[in-house]
């Protein structure tokens, strides 16, 4: 149980000093010559606290002797006289049956409490505390604060001895300590704790000091560490109030200290070394006159870092006799005292001095500090940041009233203190961003690959060194790990919220990089030294924008370094503060008891309080009311506490304790859990979950590496992915066709190799080619130069040909020129010819371009039939692109276009232009099947997007939903936008800006099952029902999925809200197949009404006019109020010979019209509401073999159709699927659309100005449609 338990504020309480043996011969060699001159003591542990300091009675402690092996209480009694080796013995002769708690090395902690040895002086000192961090094998932390005190020295008794020793006054003093342990690291509330613990040990006298300190400990063993998030636990501990501070997320620690030291201590230059450092892995040593400075100054470092957590040995305190410890050849980050500086600088080799007291940092080997360092561009936003910080405390209060009260007085410190933290781990949260913005560009997310060498050519050669010290690290790649698993947290949050639009733009489309307009004219503006400072940017994965409509403004800063504003940042309500009850007066059982049970109370009163207002905190509440129930036994009260955090926050729901408590129950608790559903269902919950095979995470990461063996199909795709030339699965199979062109279906590494190589070459050298100014001012920003000519004679002069996304362009020679020769849609023909020389026929490219008479004429000579093959892909994908409104179809052409370069410069055969010609995939479709989009569609249509983008494979869109935008937002320009949420395979759905239809959020991954169907609520939240049977609810402002309905048993197929009341919390319903319809209040999350309605599969329902309406199998439902069946609608008989189902129905209930469809039937029937028997009327649908799924838009009914196999033409042996536009008046169709190869499976209306259709996988798009 103690490994499950969230633990208590104490882990133990050590008492450590001098034994009473040593304290003997002091006092009597005092009294001999009366000198105390360099008199060290060796400290011992005197006694150790652990919890649980009170015993259960024998009745109730037998169910728990199971269990208690973990944590045993014990207070070490010493016998008189014993051997040095046993004050740190576990178990030692004439000592009690004690255990230690683990983690905790008593072999060492004297040394650590005493780092300067035990003193004995003759004047009593003033009480001195300093910090602890111990660290595991595991990297499993446990903290110490330790309180040194100084006793007199009595004849004949020791610190904790009562016997009765001289009372005559004595000139000499003892230091003593007390180290309170605690697995968190709150060191301002335990040093708090110790300092009130020493008010009590100056009064009381030498016989009661032993029982106060066990008092104390005991207090604080009952006191709870808060979960994670914005809830905060106080308790008073007279004469001062305590504050616990809670931790961000579970895989943040507790920030209990004051962050802005190191900024007393350093200038910003000086941290950034210090940084530096730690994110190079060197061996660095702090060193201060104060010992407490140390591991302050280290922790705070420590965070600064955060995301990236420190993997190396960390000893903050070295006391005297652990210097050794500075030999070891690993890196480190250690701590000693100042006085140690000239002999650790003199002893030992390449060490990282840091200074503490005077802000320096050097080396053992010189007085400056040569690494390398941080970018200059990241520091240089650190360092402008820092001046903003205002860390002056008595400047904040100077025009403040004088407080009166010490408890208003610490309040408003706090206050200040934890918003000073949040903008300090805002400025180097930012600082870690930009410097490791551009990792994710160069990872590979289904192979878990970095290529750190083509992110290494995307840095300044200054930078260069920094980056390749730091990639070799162990921090970095444990921050690698985090990437490539995709997690959310504060970097990743920052990143993509400081994206400028530049930035988002790119990411919507994916082709090969090349320097954009933009980006060569600022290299330029920033070369002001002539030097050839351009870095290479061999960006591997293509993930660059083409054609967008948007347009950027000229000039504008390009977003390597991002500064965040902060003014525009959300400003954070202040955390909650939860007062624990005053601490019982005796500690006996039933005391304690009473305690838990008057916080139990309390938590409830505050569960009632914020039930329907506040739902994190109420998560909060529940998760700390478990806790307590669980220190008491109350295992089903747990439990059920515990299941709330279902529907208030999964995130700090503690899974090894929830299964612990399911598996310690007793047989008369299961029968009571089985009769209560919400306990039932969350053990059978637990059960599964435990009997599914424990599957280790794949958490490995890969390093590319070129292949040594010949690779077939499958290892290729693997191998081209992983290197980042291109994701698509199709594309890498025309590739491996055009390698293996006429040759055994295996690609030998060497010509992998040469492939590679051409292909990383040219990207390279498209870095360094620089255009004039005048050829950039004609270009658009975002346009790249892909491809370059030799030097050709052309019918417009002499020049090299360059090819953009968009067009041709002629740069003349000489006097460097700008001239167009054409853009690929204005293109009408390109053909081979010849042009005669003397007497050679010298091979030339002709191209006829709209609104030219003349053809423009290149004689390329040897390079004419492959800039044949690239002009008509551009050309064919410019088209298809054009007629689609898809960008993605160019992107595509163009990477083809890269593909055949690179085929033809590493083949270098006769047969390499036939090998090329297999990648003209779009020039081949659009002659083989004519792709002529229909007048209608190509009106109609505005606009596809691709939310299968950052997959290898397109995906099916199972279901979409819009959100309108939010006008009452935080203020964020992003979150006011409405949004497009997308359901993909696999429980991923991404989130797009509506307004841009850019790509807001990669993927939230919510469950693991396919997703049914998504609801907006006006509360900021999305419900999304699974076939998992779990109703999944994602919070719009933190695009977080914290919160479960579990009540379902079912696969989840159905969710609907009253639209004449969408605000009331009251009208919200989901179905499952089973037949269970449950009705919701939404602002408590319980289930209001449940419903059960017989049936073979319940597919879907929907609400008109206040009645609720069922899509069943083989039937319309319509439910009274009550839940019983008014009407049922079934099956046409005609329809029932074949094996067919209802798929969709709407309600047109100002006409009385019933509109529906089946799944394998390509008609719509339609019936009177008030006459179910017979459909009265029938329209058939062309070329449509069945309805998916049917919205009504205005007066117009879209119907989503499965398309019949040979009929409206296919593409590469997929089938054409249509929307069908019907009127709803004339019940005829008004329109046929065709967009997409797949069957349409989602409908969605955007405020009835656009439809928005989605299509199975092997379409995977998204279309736009405008509503007229």
């Amino acid at each position: 149980m103690a490994d499950h338990l969230p633990p208590v504020l104490l882990e133990a309480c050590v008492v450590l000093g001098a034994s009473s043996d040593k304290l003997s011969e002091v006092y009597q060699a005092f009294n001999n010559n009366g000198s105390t001159e360099h008199l060290l003591l060796e400290p011992e542990v005197l006694h150790v606290l652990a919890p649980p300091f009170v015993s259960r009675p024998p009745a109730e402690s037998e169910a728990a002797r199971s269990h208690g092996k973990g944590r045993r209480s014990f207070l070490r009694k010493k016998r008189e006289h014993p051997p040095p080796a046993a004050a740190t013995s576990i178990q030692a002769d004439g000592s009690e049956d004690v255990g230690v708690p683990k983690d905790i090395d008593l072999m060492a902690l004297p040394q650590l409490c005493f780092p300067g040895g035990l003193q004995v002086t003759n004047e009593e000192k003033d009480e001195q505390f300093h910090f602890l961090v111990f660290t595991d094998v595991f990297g499993n932390k446990t903290h110490g604060v330790v309180m040194q005190c100084y006793r007199p020295i009595l004849e004949g008794t020791s610190v904790f001895k009562n016997g009765a020793g001289s009372f005559k006054f004595s000139k000499l003093f003892s230091a003593y300590g007390f180290c309170v342990i605690s697995k968190y690291p709150y060191f301002t509330a335990i040093k708090d704790c110790l300092s009130c613990l020493l008010i009590q040990l100056r009064s009381c006298r030498l016989s009661d000091m032993e029982e106060r300190v066990k008092e104390f400990a005991a207090k604080l063993a009952l006191v709870p560490i808060p979960p994670p998030g914005q809830l905060h636990l106080k308790f008073t501990l007279c004469p001062l109030t305590i504050v616990l501070p809670s931790r961000e997320d579970k895989d943040h620690p507790a920030i209990d200290l004051d962050l802005h030291l190191p900024f007393f201590c350093f200038r910003p230059q000086q941290l950034l070394q210090v940084l530096s450092c730690l994110l190079q892995e060197q061996r660095v040593v702090l060193f201060s006159a104060d010992w407490a400075r140390l591991t302050l100054v280290a922790e705070s470092f420590l965070l600064f870092l955060q995301p990236l957590s420190w993997q190396q040995p960390y000893v903050p305190v070295l006391a005297r006799g652990m210097l050794d410890f500075l030999m070891a050849p690993t890196a480190f980050l250690m701590g000693c005292h100042l006085s140690h500086f000239e002999e650790v600088a003199t002893e030992t080799d390449d060490l990282v001095l840091i200074n503490i007291d005077n802000g320096s940092v050097s080396t053992s080997c010189s007085e400056t500090l040569d690494l390398p360092e941080i970018p200059p561009a990241a520091a240089d936003c650190f360092a402008q940041r820092c001046q903003t910080l205002q860390i002056h405390f008595d400047l904040y209060q100077c025009h403040h009233a004088s407080c009166t009260d010490i408890s208003e007085q610490r309040a408003q410190r706090r206050a200040w203190q934890h918003n000073l933290n949040l903008d300090i781990q805002r400025i180097t949260l930012e600082l870690i961003v930009n410097i490791f913005r551009d990792v994710s560009s160069h990872l590979n997310y289904e192979h878990r690959v970095f290529n750190s060498e083509e992110f290494l050519k995307t840095r300044e050669p200054s930078e260069q060194l920094f980056y390749k010290q730091v990639l070799e690290t162990h921090i970095f790649h444990f921050f690698l790990k985090d990437r490539l698993n995709r997690k959310m947290d504060n970097f990743a949050r920052m990143e993509l919220s400081t994206r400028s639009e530049m930035q988002r733009m790119k990411a919507m489309v994916e082709v090969p990089r090349r320097p954009t307009m933009q980006e060569i004219q600022a290299r330029k503006k920033g070369s002001a030294t002539g030097s050839n400072m351009s870095k290479r940017l061999g960006m591997s994965l293509p993930n660059l924008g083409d054609d967008q409509t948007i347009s950027f403004q000229r000039n504008s800063t390009l977003p390597r370094i991002v500064m965040s504003d902060p003014a525009a940042r959300t400003p954070l309500k202040p955390p909650q503060v939860f007062k624990l009850p005053d601490f019982p007066a005796s500690l006996s059982f039933h005391s304690v008891q009473n305690y838990y049970s008057e916080l139990i109370q309390l938590l409830g009163k505050a569960i009632f309080s914020v039930q329907k207002e506040n739902s994190t905190l109420l998560a909060r509440f529940y998760y700390l009311r478990g806790f307590i129930n669980t220190l008491c036994w109350r295992r089903l009260d747990a439990l059920g506490d515990f299941q709330n955090l279902y529907k208030t926050d999964t995130a700090i729901f503690p899974t090894q304790l929830v299964t612990w408590l399911v598996d310690s129950l007793h047989r008369d608790e299961r029968q009571q859990a089985d009769k209560r559903p919400e306990l039932k269902r969350l053990i059978l919950k637990v059960k599964t979950e435990n009997e599914k095979l424990s599957v280790q995470p794949d958490d490995h990461v890969k390093k590319f590496e070129l292949p040594r063996k010949h690779l077939h199909q499958e290892e290729f795709v693997r191998c081209v992915q992983e290197c980042g030339i291109v994701k698509d699965v199709a594309t890498i199979h025309r590739l491996f066709d055009a390698l293996t062109n006429g040759q055994p279906k295996q690609v030998d590494p060497e010509l992998f190799r040469v492939f590679y190589t051409f292909w990383k070459e040219t990207e390279a050298e498209a870095q360094d080619f620089n255009l004039p100014s005048e050829v950039i001012d004609h270009l658009d920003n975002s346009e790249c130069v892909y491809k370059l000519s030799s030097c050709v004679k052309t019918s417009l002069g002499v020049g090299k040909i360059a090819m953009t996304q968009k067009r041709l362009i002629l740069l003349t020679v000489g006097r460097q020129g700008f001239l167009e020769i054409t853009k690929f849609r204005d293109i009408q023909e390109v053909k081979i010819a010849s042009a005669s020389f003397l007497l050679v026929r010298i091979p030339s490219l002709h191209i006829k371009t709209s609104g030219r008479v003349e053809v423009f004429e290149a004689n390329l000579k040897t390079e004419t039939e492959l800039w044949n093959l690239v002009v008509k892909e551009m050309w064919a994908g410019r088209k298809m692109a054009d007629q689609h409104k898809d960008p993605q179809y160019m992107t595509e052409a163009l990477t083809n276009v890269l593909l055949m370069d690179a085929v033809m410069g590493c083949l270098q055969t006769q047969r390499s232009i036939v090998a090329a010609s297999k990648l003209a995939y779009f020039d081949k479709i659009i002659h083989e099947v004519p792709m002529l989009v229909p007048k209608t569609t190509s009106e109609t249509l505005k606009h596809k997007i691709n939310p299968s983008l950052d997959l290898a494979e397109p995906q099916t869109v199972h279901v979409l939903l819009y959100t309108p935008g939010q006008l009452t937002s935080d203020g964020s320009k992003s979150d006011m936008n409405p949004k497009l949420w997308v359901a993909l395979s696999g429980g991923k759905v991404v989130v797009f800006d509506a307004a841009s239809w850019s790509m807001r959020q990669d993927c939230v991954q919510v469950g693991a099952s396919q997703l049914n169907c998504m609801l907006g609520l006006v509360q900021d939240q999305v419900w999304i029902g699974s076939q998992d049977s779990v109703i999944y609810i994602i919070d719009t402002h933190s695009m977080s999925c914290n919160k479960q309905l579990t009540e379902h048993r079912h696969e989840v197929t159905g969710l609907t809200v009253d639209p004449r009341d969408p605000h009331s919390s009251q009208q919200t319903y989901s179905c499952s197949c089973d037949g269970t319809i449950l009705q919701w209040d939404t602002a408590s999350l319980k289930v209001k009404r449940p419903l059960h309605l017989s049936c073979d599969r319940l597919s879907s329902i929907q609400i008109y006019d206040g009645t609720l309406w069922c899509c069943c199998g083989d039937c319309i439902v319509e439910l009274k109020k009550s839940g019983t069946p008014q009407r049922r609608i079934a099956l046409p008989d005609d329809v029932r010979s074949i094996p067919t189902s209802f798929s969709s129905f709407i309600i047109i209930p100002e006409r009385g019209q019933l509109w529906t469809g089946c799944a394998d039937s390509g008609e719509l029937c339609l019936w009177h509401t008030n006459d179910h028997r017979h459909p009265y009327k029938r329209i058939s649908l062309p070329d449509s073999s069945g309805v998916t799924c049917m919205i009504r838009v205005k007066d117009q009914i879209w119907v989503g159709c499965r398309g019949r196999s040979g009929t409206g033409g296919q593409c590469d042996g997929q089938l054409r699927s249509q929307v069908l536009v019907m009127d709803a008046e004339s019940h005829t169709v008004a329109k046929e659309l065709q967009a997409h190869s797949d069957s349409i499976q989602t409908l969605c209306s955007a405020e009835d100005r656009y439809v928005l259709s989605g299509s199975a996988r092997r379409d995977g798009k998204i279309a736009i449609w405008k509503v007229e």
